[in-house]
C-alpha cells in the first residue's frame, strides 16, 4: 500500500538520517553521502538499527513507515566526485535497496506496511543552488537513477530537497517513463520560498502543469515549520496536493545550518506542537517526519501530536 491523498491511512518517515550518523553516531559523511554507509557491515548495522527506531514508532501508532532509502546523493555527479563509476553508482542504489527489503521482510506488520522508496536529491547543492538544469536535462540527467530503481524492488521515487521548479518537472517525467510513481519535496528559505525564490505553492502549481500532475503528491522537507507556516495558513488550491511534511528541528536559515558547528537538535516537543497547530491547515498530508537535526524523539512528539495522543 502506497500513501494516497484518496486514502485515510497515515505514514511516519524517518528523520534526518545524515545528521544522525555525523553528530550521534560519530560516522564521517563526506559530500553528506549517506550511501556510503552500504560499504561495510558496520555502516549496514547502523542504518538497520536507524531505521528499526522509526518503524517501531510508526508500529506503536500503528501507521505504514514510508522507508526512503539512503540514496539522496546516489546520482552521477555527487558519485564522480566520491569516486564511483555510473557501474559502482547502480550497484550500490540497487544494494540500498535489497537493504530496505530485507528490513521490510523483518519488520513489516499488517498495521504496519512499509514503503520501499528510493530517494534522490537534487544534482547540485540544496542549500546553494548554483545552476539550474531546463527540465529536458533534468529529465535526462535523473532518468539513470530512476532506472535502476526501475529494475528493483523500489516501489516508488521519493525527490527531496528540491530547490527549483524545473528540476522537479525532469523527475517527474523521468518517473513517468519509467512507470514508478513519484512524490517530489521542496525545500523553502525562512521566507516560505524556494531557493529559486518562488513561492511554494507557486512551485507545486508550475509542476503540475507541466506534468499533467502525474507526481503523486509534494511534500515540504528541510525547512522548519515556521517557514512556511504564512504560506499554508494562506489557503489555496495547491494545499491538495501537499501530501507530506518532514522538517528540521532548527528555525535557523540554510545559511545559519551550513555555517554552524554543532548541530542545532531544537525542542522535539515543540516541533510536534508546531506540527500540530498547521494540521487544520494541512488535510491532504498523510506522511509526517522529520530532516536535519531529528531523531526518534522527535517523530516520536511529531506523531503523538498529530493524532491528539500527547
Amino acid at each position: 500500500m502506497l500513501p494516497s491523498l484518496d486514502s485515510d491511512r497515515l505514514f511516519a518517515a524517518d528523520g534526518g538520517l545524515e545528521t544522525t550518523m555525523i553528530f550521534d553516531q560519530g560516522i564521517e559523511l563526506p559530500c553528506f553521502a549517506s550511501f556510503l554507509l552500504l560499504e561495510d557491515e558496520a555502516g549496514v548495522k547502523a542504518l538497520r538499527e536507524y531505521y528499526r527506531g522509526y518503524i517501531g514508532i510508526a508500529r506503536r501508532h500503528r501507521l505504514g513507515f514510508t522507508l526512503d532509502i539512503p540514496t539522496w546523493r546516489a546520482n552521477r555527479d555527487w558519485g564522480e566526485q566520491l569516486g564511483y563509476s555510473p557501474e559502482g553508482l547502480a550497484a550500490i542504489n540497487r544494494r540500498a535497496v535489497q537493504l530496505a527489503e530485507d528490513i521490510r521482510k523483518e519488520e513489516q506488520r499488517p498495521e504496519t506496511p512499509i514503503v520501499v522508496c528510493g530517494t534522490i536529491g537534487p544534482r547540485g547543492d540544496a542549500y546553494e543552488p548554483v545552476e539550474e538544469m531546463d527540465a529536458a536535462d533534468a529529465e535526462a540527467y535523473h532518468s539513470e537513477q530512476i532506472g535502476t530503481f526501475a529494475g528493483s524492488a523500489a516501489e516508488m521515487v521519493s525527490a527531496y530537497t528540491l530547490t527549483y521548479a524545473a528540476e522537479a518537472v525532469g523527475i517527474v517525467r523521468a518517473a513517468a517513463a519509467a512507470d514508478l510513481p513519484v512524490t517530489v519535496s521542496f525545500t523553502c528559505e525562512t521566507d516560505g520560498r524556494l531557493p529559486s525564490g518562488q513561492p511554494l505553492g507557486e512551485a507545486i502549481e508550475a509542476v503540475d502543469a507541466e506534468t499533467a500532475a502525474a507526481a503523486r503528491y509534494f511534500m515540504v522537507n528541510c525547512a522548519h515549520p515556521t517557514h512556511f507556516a504564512a504560506a499554508v495558513e494562506a489557503g489555496g488550491s495547491w494545499l491538495a496536493r501537499l501530501g507530506g511534511v518532514r522538517c528540521n528541528a532548527s528555525p535557523r536559515s540554510h545559511a545559519e545550518l551550513d555555517e554552524a558547528d554543532e548541530l542545532d537538535r531544537g525542542d522535539p516537543e515543540e516541533l510536534g506542537a508546531l506540527y500540530a497547530e498547521l494540521k487544520p491547515h494541512l488535510q491532504a498530508v498523510r506522511v509526517i517526519g522529520g530532516c536535519c537535526g531529528t531523531g526518534t524523539p522527535h517523530i516520536a512528539a511529531i506523531c503523538e501530536r498529530w493524532l491528539g495522543t500527547a
